[in-house]
């Protein structure tokens, strides 16, 4: 376990997350990519907690991943399974499992204020923080997609299921895209990764 953790981990965290792995009995497998999640927990009808996390992220995204997940275990097993899945009692969970890990020996500095930030309130995925998800996507490994944020006013751009939009004007923190096909108005995250067109 220790020697798979380590290729997926920042070394400093490996040992804490044993420790949780253990004391919780939970079964972790390291799966190929989604896109939709970046990880999941259940509780399988056997009684084991299972929690699955991508293969693809960078060590900073697993750990925060698999933490999330590890603070839903604890979550329902505290306060019962009626709990909504990212209320409160998961966000205190979730603050509480992950203040030893934010220091400069597990993250990098320019990821720590992010960090803090995020964990006043954290929310129910990271890539909904756009600025936390703009910072850790440096540490991942090079693509050739870019934010929606990044591309031109009136760029044409691909998302993954191959649907294309014309990317439209900023409102708040979203931006407007039209649909190609059908003309139809979509609002997007400045941190959608998207595959640029033209």
């Amino acid at each position: 376990m220790k020697e798979t953790l380590q290729k997926y981990l920042p070394e400093r965290s490996v040992v804490p997350v044993m420790g949780m792995i253990k004391a919780y009995q939970i079964q972790l497998k390291i799966v190929s990519q989604r896109q939709s999640k970046h990880g999941d927990y259940r509780l399988k009808p056997d009684g084991f907690h299972q929690i699955t996390v991508n293969s693809n992220l960078n060590k900073y995204r697993f750990l925060m991943t698999t933490v999330h997940e590890v603070a839903h275990l604890i979550a329902f097993k505290t306060y019962g399974f009626s709990i909504l899945p990212h209320g409160p009692e998961w966000k205190h969970t979730f603050q509480k499992l992950m203040l030893p890990f934010l220091n400069p020996e597990i993250f990098p500095n320019d990821l720590l204020p992010e960090l803090a930030r995020h964990f006043k309130n954290p929310t129910a995925s990271t890539d909904t923080d756009a600025r936390l998800a703009v910072a850790i996507k440096q540490y991942d490994k090079p693509n050739d997609k870019y934010f929606i944020f990044e591309i031109p006013l009136g760029s044409i751009f691909q998302i993954p299921n191959g649907r294309k939009f014309k990317r439209g004007r900023r409102i708040r923190k979203r931006y407007e895209c039209h649909e190609v096909s059908t003309g139809k108005i979509y609002v997007f995250q400045p941190n959608a990764e998207v595959d640029l067109l033209k």
